[in-house]
């Protein structure tokens, strides 16, 4: 099967499996709750994504991460808010505005190497979270700011306008990224990660490089906190914090890192850890920090360093399948000749 043909059956089926998935949310089969946890869950699995690029793919390790995040959930409440521009163009203001941040964050930063790095996206990620504070006219201050337009007020379609925009956002993201990092640019990104003199040697712009990784990296952070505001209708500085950031480091870790599969596997398996240990209140709390130190001592790789690291690929499952059938019909028809 040609590639063209293989890209469009590949989104024929994601569509397919997308809206299953939204006739189910609406028909309640899956009910309010679960829906709810899921469209936390492709929340938290967009932002790792884009925290994956930068420290799974390009090899700098970022700890502030839920600071985009805050910039594009609180862009985007003023701007419903303020301005009363529609949630859709909000969302993409908010976006942007992340990475606009990403952008003037990396340019001094990004010539810093390992936990210096580490360090400062840190110190932002907390900047951020105080200056939200301390601008209750704009942010609600320490009380957080109320009253955010969802994305409908109408009850019994609001899970499902939700969980469709989220999982159609999420889609979007994992196609971005399949396809940036098999480009040159991806592989430029890679070449950094592995060996970073070796790169600059070779004519790679390194410094470029991780500018650009960054601040897609902050676009898509910016992404998933805009979904966020519309989704809650609340936002508070709290929400924020550096906690929230290491959770997101946890799910790059815990998938792999360098790898869209696993990061969306851990992401939603872990936000369900979550609910399910709720009954524990803050103890559960101690259960991330397990289950690093577990993962860095005996799978350093991640859940899908068992299986070498693979990425999952709808185009190559379905070439696969395609060049199976030959050899079946093939088969068969050899059985019928010999009788």
């Amino acid at each position: 099967m040609s590639k063209k043909k293989t890209t469009v059956v590949s989104g024929f089926v994601v569509a397919i499996v997308l809206l299953l998935l939204n006739v189910l949310v609406a028909l309640r089969i899956i009910d309010e709750y679960t829906s709810q946890v899921l469209t936390i869950a492709g929340i938290n699995v967009i932002i790792a994504l884009g925290l994956n690029l930068i420290s799974g793919f390009t090899g700098q390790l970022a700890l502030g991460h839920a600071g985009f995040m805050a910039v594009g959930a609180y862009t985007t409440a003023a701007l419903m808010m303020k301005l009363n521009i529609h949630v859709f163009p909000a969302i993409i203001g908010g976006a942007l505005m992340a990475a606009i941040f990403g952008f003037l964050i990396g340019l001094p930063t990004l010539r810093l190497r390992g936990d210096y790095l580490a360090i400062v996206t840190l110190g932002f990620g907390e900047i951020i979270r105080v200056v939200m504070i301390n601008l209750p006219d704009l942010t609600g201050g320490p009380a957080g700011l109320k009253g955010i337009p969802t994305y409908t007020t109408n009850f019994f379609w609001r899970p499902v306008v939700s969980f469709a925009l989220v999982y159609f956002v999420l889609a979007f993201v994992v196609v971005l990224l399949s396809n940036l990092l098999r480009s040159s640019h991806g592989k430029a990104i890679i070449s950094i990660r592995e060996d970073e003199i070796a790169a600059n040697a070779m004519g790679i712009n390194v410094f470029y490089y991780k500018i650009f990784s960054f601040t897609v990296s902050a676009f898509i952070g910016g992404l998933g906190g805009a979904l966020y505001a519309p989704f809650f209708g609340y936002l508070s500085p709290n929400m924020f914090n550096f906690q929230k950031s290491v959770e997101f480091l946890i799910i790059v870790v815990l998938g792999g890192m360098g790898n869209l599969t696993g990061t969306v596997l851990a992401g939603i398996g872990l936000t369900y850890l979550q609910e399910v240990l709720r009954f524990l209140k803050d103890y559960r709390l101690v259960i991330y920090p397990l289950i690093l130190i577990v993962v860095m001592i005996f799978q350093p790789s991640g859940i899908m360093g068992l299986f070498g690291n693979r990425e999952f690929s709808l185009a190559t499952l379905i070439n696969k399948l395609n060049s199976e059938r030959p050899t079946q019909e093939k088969s068969s028809d050899k059985a019928g000749e010999v009788q």
